[in-house]
């Protein structure tokens, strides 16, 4: 396998806007990036409200957006809904409709197009066994354009890390896609064997601006580490993100599945790290469960599991949605998440991201 190429840039957010466009360059995105093809913008919408770390922030959309344009790229932002999240009130509440006027983009939501059945040429380890060979769908829009994801460097409850390859698990599955948290990890190295057969381009641009510690995606604690990523190999940029969080990248199943598939490279020592050296980086990051997660494994594949069916595939469901909405939004929000993000206001970053309208 040849050696795989990941930009990283130390950043501010004086500067910030600038960096991304250098990063852009240094990691050759145009060599990946057909100009003459449209290409699709998959932003990371992890909670419809806004906390730092937790999904895209509009710096590091804004810094892509400007950079790509420039160079002349047709660009169309997209993001799907799930069972908790709403794509065009995140956009608001993440203050991505800003850079989208400023920039004169039209921001797709997915579950807002059409999508078609696809069957993978490549063998699959778990999609069809979860959905049936005729039961996966794909939004229509993605065939035959670039993508470019737009992950943040955190923590997962499900999979210890999640990155550019997590990113396409909000973009090439439906709002059922919870079902596939019980094998996740084989589930995020089928779609990227689908990515590889529908775009001509795949590409990641990963902020690292303000990282997510602890019980991610959400309930996280925001570290400020001032780094931005960027590369086409979606396995290699992941197991950067993993190792300078402080794990190791080949004992994180996805990562390791990915790399022995030859799907990309999560092997270290075998990816060049152009820019930044982050041979002495280590954040000392540990992935922790959300209550909502830790019962969503308990009752799937753990010692509850026998009622997953009664509680996952039917009316009984909405009990869990209800759960999860109240515990995120009503519950741990306002009590813990407001004092963070009061703190966080307070940082350049925090000024930065009110500086949005």
């Amino acid at each position: 396998m040849a050696n795989s190429k990941i930009a990283v840039l130390k950043t501010s957010p004086s500067t910030v806007i600038a960096d991304y466009e250098k990063l852009l360059k240094l990691a050759e995105y145009d060599k990946t990036l057909d100009k003459n093809i449209e290409t699709l913008l998959k932003l990371n919408l992890s909670w419809s409200l806004y906390f730092p770390s937790c999904s895209t922030e509009p710096w590091q959309l804004e810094g892509t957006v400007k950079a790509m344009q420039k160079d002349g790229y047709k660009l169309i932002p997209v993001e799907n809904e799930t069972v908790v999240t709403i794509p065009r009130k995140g956009s608001k509440l993440n203050k991505w409709d800003d850079v989208f006027e400023r920039y004169d983009l039209k921001f797709q939501p997915l579950n807002e197009t059409e999508w078609v059945t696809y069957k993978a040429k490549g063998e699959l380890l778990a999609l069809y066994e979860i959905f049936g060979e005729n039961g996966h769908e794909i939004p229509k829009i993605f065939m035959g354009k670039n993508i470019v994801h737009f992950p943040t460097v955190k923590c997962h409850g499900h999979t210890t890390t999640t990155g550019a390859m997590k990113n396409a698990f909000g973009g090439l599955i439906t709002k059922k896609r919870h079902h596939c948290h019980k094998k996740i990890h084989e589930v995020l190295v089928d779609l990227l064997t689908i990515q590889k057969e529908i775009h001509p381009g795949v590409f990641a641009v990963m902020d690292g601006t303000v990282c997510g510690n602890g019980p991610g995606p959400r309930t996280m604690e925001p570290v400020i580490k001032n780094y931005i990523l960027a590369g086409a190999d979606q396995v290699a940029i992941d197991a950067i993100s993993a190792k300078m969080m402080g794990f190791d990248p080949l004992k994180i199943p996805y990562i390791k599945l990915a790399h022995d598939r030859g799907l990309g490279c999560g092997d270290v020592a075998q990816i060049d790290v152009v820019g930044e050296s982050i041979r002495d980086v280590n954040f000392h990051f540990h992935t922790g469960k959300s209550p909502v997660i830790f019962m969503d494994q308990l009752t799937r594949k753990g010692a509850l599991s026998f009622v997953e069916p009664m509680l996952f595939h039917g009316p009984l469901f909405n009990m869990c949605i209800f759960g999860s909405e109240t515990y995120h939004d009503k519950f741990w929000y306002p009590v813990t998440g407001k004092k963070i993000i009061d703190k966080f206001s307070k940082t350049e970053w925090g000024k930065l991201f009110a500086s949005y309208k």
